[in-house]
């Protein structure tokens, strides 16, 4: 099935009779007959589901709707998109151990690798996506586990050479984890180019009508953990009855161990009817996306040629520096987010958003409705003046989420609000 049709008939196929909608499995617990058959789910020995901390029925059809757009052997919903990023490096990293990410990804994942898991004792060291292999490569330790990656940053609007990350990190014996919100699988499956695990915020295009938070891990099962560097999947996990995830699970160690080990300690599972609406959002994701790149394609083209703009990151110009990346990467759009700055700085991008009309002024991004944000103030003011810059965030940017209205009304909205600066 092509990747639009996959959108509305993965995960859930009615049988006879059956109920044409998927259904909402709205219970913590399962019966069974037998006390055996609880014991072999609990050896996973058994398929089925025990408690909804675990995996639940609804929940279990969207993962398996998520692997089909993506491309991988399994996936894990989770609560957040925080909880997928923290889930994914937890999975094979411990205290002591360290790892890559670009410095361009979104604040708070940022915040999560430089502070929290810093406290854990798992050390992120930020690199420059656009530095050459060989530097990437000088910072590797003996002790690092992965390399992490947004394929459009958030909000710089920066491309991530997925083929060549995943090289470097393949050199090294590591995985590469790439998160994926802002294209989604119908602009681009990193997988296809040599990414390991995908993560998304589900909250965003995939959910796409800002009623649900959550998250999702995709394991591509393309990743060799019996190499020697990763014991934790490969030797007895004590906390599960002594299970070797690779002999036992193969392709398909990573997403396993993710939930038998992780999930069942931390929790971070939705509720059905979290996964119920996330579906909807699935089933128009290709649609909607069509319409978002369309619209923001337009906005980027008009703003990129008014003179109170200092500049346009949107990947779809012609101008833009990640143009040729996302020719290789996102050939169908990149996104429904652009950002821009204002050459009036900070007191200027205040005012033009304070002054829109049709767009919401919200803490939200990737949404049917268009909305605005103002990161330096917002999402990454946790950031300090240095970790902005290498973010790519001047003061005067803002982040302007392009969504499904009639373009010429977004572009009237966006007029007026110029209007008002001196």
């Amino acid at each position: 099935m092509r990747i639009e049709t996959k959108c509305l008939h993965e995960g859930y196929t009615p049988k006879n009779g059956e109920p044409q909608a998927m259904p909402i499995y709205q219970s913590t617990t399962y019966n069974y007959e037998s006390t055996e058959h609880i014991g072999k789910l609990f050896d996973l020995a058994a398929d089925g589901h025990m408690y909804s901390r675990i995996s639940n029925p609804t929940v279990a059809m969207v993962e398996e709707k998520i692997a089909a757009l993506e491309g991988g052997v399994g996936a894990l919903c989770t609560t957040s998109g925080q909880a997928a990023s923290l889930i994914s490096i937890l999975n094979i990293c411990s205290a002591g151990d360290h790892f890559l990410a670009a410095s361009t990804i979104y604040g708070g994942t940022i915040n999560l690798f430089a502070v929290t898991l810093k406290r854990l004792g798992i050390e992120c060291t930020f690199i420059d996506p656009d530095a050459s292999s060989e530097e990437v490569a000088a910072l590797i330790r003996p002790n690092t586990r992965l390399i992490f990656g947004e394929t459009i940053a958030n909000p710089a609007l920066t491309v991530f050479d997925i083929e060549r990350f995943a090289k470097i990190a393949h050199e090294h014996n590591m995985p590469l984890i790439v998160d994926n919100t802002f294209a989604t699988p119908v602009l681009c499956r990193p997988i296809e180019f040599g990414a390991d695990i995908v993560i998304h915020s589900t909250t965003k295009y995939m959910d796409g009508h800002a009623i649900q938070v959550g998250g999702v891990i995709v394991d591509s099962g393309n990743f060799n953990w019996d190499n020697g560097r990763y014991p934790e999947l490969v030797e007895p996990d004590e906390s599960y009855h002594g299970v070797r995830y690779v002999e036992s699970f193969g392709k398909a160690a990573f997403i396993t161990k993710a939930r038998t080990q992780l999930m069942r300690d931390f929790g971070a599972y939705p509720a059905a009817i979290n996964a119920f609406l996330l579906n909807l959002g699935l089933e128009t994701l290709a649609v909607r996306m069509e319409r978002h790149c369309k619209n923001a394609q337009i906005v980027a083209e008009f703003l990129a040629a008014n003179d109170k703009v200092e500049f346009v990151n949107y990947p779809g110009l012609a101008t833009d520096p990640y143009h040729k990346l996302a020719e290789k990467y996102l050939p169908l759009g990149t996104s429904g987010v652009l950002s821009f700055s204002l050459k009036g700085g900070r007191d200027d991008a205040v005012k033009f958003m304070d002054s829109l009309q049709l767009a919401s002024n919200v803490v939200h991004v990737a949404d049917i409705r268009t909305c605005v944000l103002h990161p330096a103030s917002e999402t990454h003011r946790q950031l300090t003046d240095e970790q902005l810059v290498a973010a790519g965030i001047t003061p005067g940017m803002i982040r302007f989420s392009v969504g499904l209205e009639h373009v010429e009304d977004i572009l009237d909205d966006i007029k007026q609000a110029l209007a008002k600066i001196d």
